[in-house]
């Protein structure tokens, strides 16, 4: 097996912007003597005091020790001539992303380096593969992708294009591992593990807006207090800036030759075209004014007492909310997939099918049905969405059991698959896909997605929770719903519930 290069290897570091300051930081921490290169001085200046700022706060939180923190700062030397990499054993470039600037700088870097120094790019989004493909020693280009802010994102994608070598590849994972990194292997797929599997999370929230399922701060709060995401997509949206967040999701659907999986929103467009990027515009989804003020989330307030609750049977997935809503209950209703029979109202999870279709095929005009939850039993928030022919007095008591139960409820407009739903549902089918293609295992994608996005659960992990068949069923009601191939499910989900395997 490759060891990490050494503590005494030199690397270097090319871009001083956000991304290249913070991985010299981890490699100067680590040990390593750090050639931090940029082209204009100030932003070497600017970098370097961002990091000695940046290693000060540790010390001043007793995370590191004042004579190794002092160390790393001085071990972080700024060049502006290329040539001064020439005792690099490792150099990984932060420039910009583009193409023709890789190519050129890991050309000339070529005729400077050592035969055995290994280049490392940090793109997040360029083929690794294009990027070596002109070199005369392309297998010692391998992608390094870390995750802003480097020092506090613990995921590295480690990338290999078609010629990188497997000892370069395993070289750099170990180095990431001896950094206190948490690296995954990747192969070089439009979008790597997370840029690709993320997309749903975005995709799936706009799509539910544009079909006025509710307003955004309506679905960011199912998304976090239901679903357990630390953010919900709008305000994620407009966190990351919807000029960077758009453009990803157009490199990536440009790159899977407009798969519709991957469809950009015409929302998120009229965002950019207007200049409304999100915080650091002052506007996106959410309006950022000083004087502006928190956006209501819609709380639904129509509600009575009921007046008897039966229980369906109890499943794993939801028997922490049957708990919630009736603790003691004795009484139990057999229809199948039923949760609970609240006066005259019949509450489902939802199974990608509108509430409006599940009565028609039930033949029970009084349907609710209920949003996923990460955990129903200390969930804040819960969505609920009700058949057209739903009684109001029907929906009415089930609203009252479920506010009694502790839930604040957000109701939403019937459409498939509700918020959380078919979110988590796209993400475990995107995710299945990458693993079926074999661009990481499943124990690569689960660590890259809860590292390197925060998921609260690998998006694998959280499909064998839900349920194989389940998450199955959900895909083919989205697709039928739709009539769209963006639903279209993964082949291996199809394998593994025909066989009763998993994927862990």
């Amino acid at each position: 097996m490759a060891q990490a290069i050494q503590a005494s290897d030199i690397v270097g570091v090319i871009g001083a912007g956000a991304m290249g300051a913070g991985i010299a930081q981890v490699a100067a921490l680590a040990g390593h003597t750090v050639l931090l290169h940029d082209l204009d001085a100030h932003a070497l200046d600017r970098a370097r005091a961002g990091i000695a700022a940046n290693v000060q706060r540790l010390i001043d939180k007793k995370k590191l020790d004042e004579s190794a923190g002092r160390s790393a700062i001085d071990r972080v030397r700024s060049i502006t001539n290329l040539t001064d990499m020439r005792a690099a054993s490792l150099v990984i470039e932060a420039v910009a992303e583009r193409l023709d600037v890789k190519r050129a700088l890991f050309g000339e870097l070529e005729r400077i380096v050592t035969s055995d120094c290994i280049l490392a790019t940090n793109t997040s989004s360029i083929s690794i593969t294009a990027i070596a493909a002109p070199l005369t020693h392309p297998s010692r280009v391998v992608g390094m992708h870390f995750f802003n802010p480097a020092p506090l994102m613990a995921l590295v994608e480690v990338v290999r294009g078609l010629a990188t070598s497997e000892a370069v590849a395993q070289t750099v994972y170990a180095t990431s591992a001896a950094w206190g990194k948490k690296p995954v292997h990747a192969k070089s797929t439009p979008g790597f593990i997370v840029n690709r599997v993320a997309r749903p999370f975005y995709a799936e929230g706009l799509r539910v807006l544009n079909e006025e399922g509710a307003d955004a701060a309506s679905i960011d709060a199912v998304m976090r207090d239901a679903g357990g995401f630390r953010m919900g997509p709008f305000e994620l949206m407009d966190l990351i800036g919807h000029d960077v967040n758009f453009a990803v999701t157009q490199s990536v659907f440009n790159a899977y030759f407009n798969d519709p999986r991957f469809t950009p929103s015409l929302i998120q467009q009229e965002l950019v075209n207007a200049g409304f990027l999100g915080r650091k515009t002052g506007r996106g989804f959410y309006d950022y004014a000083d004087d502006a003020g928190k956006p209501a989330v819609r709380i639904e307030t129509n509600m009575r007492t009921p007046s008897h609750i039966v229980l369906g049977e109890r499943a794993p997935l939801y028997e922490r909310l049957q708990s919630r809503i009736a603790s003691e209950s004795t009484s139990r209703n057999d229809l199948p997939g039923l949760i609970a029979q609240i006066d005259d109202a019949y509450l489902f999870l939802t199974d990608g099918r509108t509430a409006t279709a599940r009565a028609h095929a039930l033949g029970i005009d009084n349907v609710v049905l209920i949003d996923l939850a990460l955990d129903y039993a200390n969930a804040k928030s819960i969505a609920v969405t009700r058949a057209r022919q739903c009684a109001d007095e029907a929906y009415a008591a089930m609203v009252g059991a479920l506010t009694k139960a502790g839930y604040a409820v957000v109701p939403l407009k019937d459409v498939a698959g509700m918020a959380v739903m078919r979110t988590v549902v796209m993400l475990v089918n995107e995710a299945a896909d990458a693993v079926n293609q074999g661009v990481c295992t499943c124990a690569d994608l689960d660590l890259a997605m809860e590292k390197g996005v925060n998921y609260p659960l690998g998006p694998l992990a959280w499909g064998e929770r839900i349920g194989i068949a389940r998450i199955h069923d959900v895909l083919l009601h989205l697709a039928a719903h739709y009539g769209e191939d963006r639903y279209r499910a993964s082949p291996l989900i199809a394998a593994l519930r025909q066989s009763g395997q998993r994927f862990h």
